[in-house]
């Protein structure tokens, strides 16, 4: 069974400006997202890719992009990710992160987040490893983030 999430990014990809409709639909529901103006630009189970475009709003004292956008940025690929990829009887939630800045970050960045071990349905909760790569046009690697996802069976449904 397809996840819901990954049911609304295909539906809404086959329309024009659908990338940015799904981006829009994802920030209404998790509305901190919207302050770094995203767009996911590609999702299927276990990878998830989405770009910002440096602007000032998200820029730092020295010219370049945040740290915190591109964590922000990174928490929301790989809670796209993860969201699109789980069985339908798991939940999820980030438990932390370990980020590194490579080098300056500049221009359009583009962020891909994929699971470092497989996904899958279970009796008890697990940690998931989500490993974010941001790059830059030039293929830079300017930031590098492992997230801690905890993992777990949903609660069963009462009356």
């Amino acid at each position: 069974m397809t996840a819901p999430l990954l049911s609304l990014y295909r539906r809404f990809t086959l329309w024009p400006a659908g990338h940015w409709l799904f981006t829009r639909a994802v920030c209404f529901k998790a509305p901190y997202f919207a302050s770094i103006s995203p767009t996911i630009t590609a999702l299927e189970p276990g990878r998830c890719e989405g770009v910002i475009r440096q602007r000032r709003r998200i820029s730092n004292h020295i010219g370049t992009v945040h740290a915190i956008a591109m964590c922000n940025l990174a928490e929301l690929v790989g809670g796209v990710m993860v969201d699109a990829s789980l069985p339908a009887d798991m939940r999820w939630i980030p438990k932390g992160m370990e980020v590194k800045y490579q080098a300056k970050a500049l221009g359009v960045l583009k962020a891909v987040a994929t699971p470092l071990r497989p996904i899958v349905s279970a009796a008890a909760g697990y940690d998931l490893p989500v490993g974010v790569s941001v790059t830059d046009a030039a293929r830079t690697e300017v930031f590098h983030a492992t997230i801690a996802m905890w993992v777990s069976p949903r609660p069963p449904r009462t009356g």
